[in-house]
């Protein structure tokens, strides 16, 4: 079905992910997992902190958003308490990923594991959230 939008489909510009503490997410989202810093705007108590992929910069940001709304806490602890991510990562290669992330301290609550064509695995983010990390892979 057409709706007359074929030359502006949407897309993705930004995303949140919620954050327990600003300062805490940026050095973890920058210096272990590798995103670069796209904004870092004071807005009061808080920032407006957005980061991307080194490998697209000018692609989707992900914003590191204070969990302070009252909601955000009961729902992440229901999904961590039934293991599931928050949100999901691409990379090239996820035992090559598992290992970078584990000698720097990354806690896994899921090994690399075989997922129909994909390999995933499941790493604490240390801001309140699961993070699941994924490539595709044909199984060994």
């Amino acid at each position: 079905m057409s709706y007359g939008r074929q030359e502006r489909a949407m897309k993705i510009t930004i995303t949140s992910i919620f954050v327990d503490d600003q300062q805490s997410a940026l050095a973890f989202y920058t210096d272990v997992l590798g995103f670069k810093v796209r904004h870092n705007v004071p807005m009061g108590e808080h920032a407006w902190i957005t980061v991307v992929s080194p490998s697209a910069p000018d692609g989707p940001e992900l914003l590191l958003e204070p969990a302070s709304h009252p909601a955000v806490q009961p729902y992440r602890n229901a999904l961590n308490k039934d293991g599931i991510p928050l949100a999901q990562f691409g990379v090239d290669d996820v035992k090559d990923e598992y290992e970078r992330l584990t000698a720097q301290g990354v806690t896994f609550t899921q090994p690399p594991t075989q997922f129909e064509d994909h390999l995933i695995a499941v790493f604490d983010d240390t801001c309140g959230n699961l993070i699941m990390i994924q490539s595709e892979s044909s199984t060994d």
